[in-house]
């Protein structure tokens, strides 16, 4: 006979993670590329919690809507292709 077992919340609050200043000396183009990267990534959870699960279905308005639902600034065309290449990845 199988045992149904409840999980209780946990009582501690959830914390986000601290920042953390990005390493200094690094050409401008690797601090551009880490936060399209960081933006991209969270589209793509985001899109992927609303039901996108396939890469066509999130097109570069449904990405920019998403983004201002989020209130993040409006992704440019190659970040939009990189959160339909990690929704594409992840699957």
């Amino acid at each position: 006979m199988a045992v149904a077992m409840i999980r209780t919340p946990s009582l501690e609050p959830w914390k986000p993670l601290q920042k953390k200043p990005l390493p200094a000396g690094r050409p401008r183009e690797w601090y551009v590329t880490h936060n399209r990267r960081l933006k991209a990534m969270r589209l793509a959870i985001a899109l992927l919690d609303a039901g996108v699960y396939l890469p066509s279905r999130a097109t570069n308005a449904r990405i920019r809507t998403t983004a201002a639902e989020l209130g993040i600034h409006p992704p440019s065309d190659t970040t939009c292709h990189m959160v339909r290449a990690l929704i594409r990845y992840g699957r």
